[in-house]
């Protein structure tokens, strides 16, 4: 498996294939805030099951569907998810420790599956939830917002360029024209 370096090169690398992706701002736009809201509320592992299908269902985009997911994963999820829980506890009313939540997810964590999930603990599972839907609502319209106005600025001046160059070429052709002609 590839590593990736989180640098100036990559983060531009990211950027332009974000901005690329063909289909209206709107489209690309959906679809990420989609996977932002996917990858927020629903454990990692479920995610790709429930965002593809939801791109296809509301014509939002794929990629940023799947790639907006990301936002937890193996690395991320370690910090995300314990702030999640103790956020949604507070919300709930029945704040939990950090300390706490961080030792019930930690089996979690080093056995990701069904029986570990389910043996967190009713508690724990709506803090998680409650949490991952109190991020979701406020990550989702920024997601959205954030990456149209991303495409359609890339777009205006990926215009302003291709206008420009065919200004310098008509420019260039129209002297050449005139020294032909003297």
């Amino acid at each position: 498996m590839r590593k990736i370096k989180l640098n100036k090169a990559t983060l531009l690398y990211y950027y332009v294939k974000l901005v690329k992706e063909k289909g209206s701002p709107e489209y690309i736009a959906k679809g990420w805030a989609l996977g932002i809201f996917v990858g927020m509320v629903v454990p990692i592992g479920f995610q790709m099951l429930i965002a593809i299908p939801l791109a296809f269902a509301i014509k939002g985009s794929k990629i940023g569907a799947t790639v907006g997911t990301f936002i937890t994963n193996h690395f991320t999820i370690i910090i995300v998810y314990p702030i999640q829980c103790w956020v949604g506890g507070y919300i709930l009313g029945s704040p939990l420790s950090i300390v706490k939540i961080k030792n019930e997810l930690g089996t979690l964590f080093k056995e990701p599956t069904f029986h570990s999930l389910f043996s967190l603990g009713g508690e724990l599972i709506a803090t998680f939830f409650v949490g991952g839907f109190f991020f979701a609502v406020i990550g989702t319209p920024i997601t959205y917002f954030l990456v149209k106005w991303l495409v359609i600025e890339h777009r205006k001046k990926a215009q302003i360029r291709k206008l420009r160059k065919a200004q310098k070429l008509k420019d260039k052709k129209d002297l050449k024209k005139q020294e032909l002609d003297q």
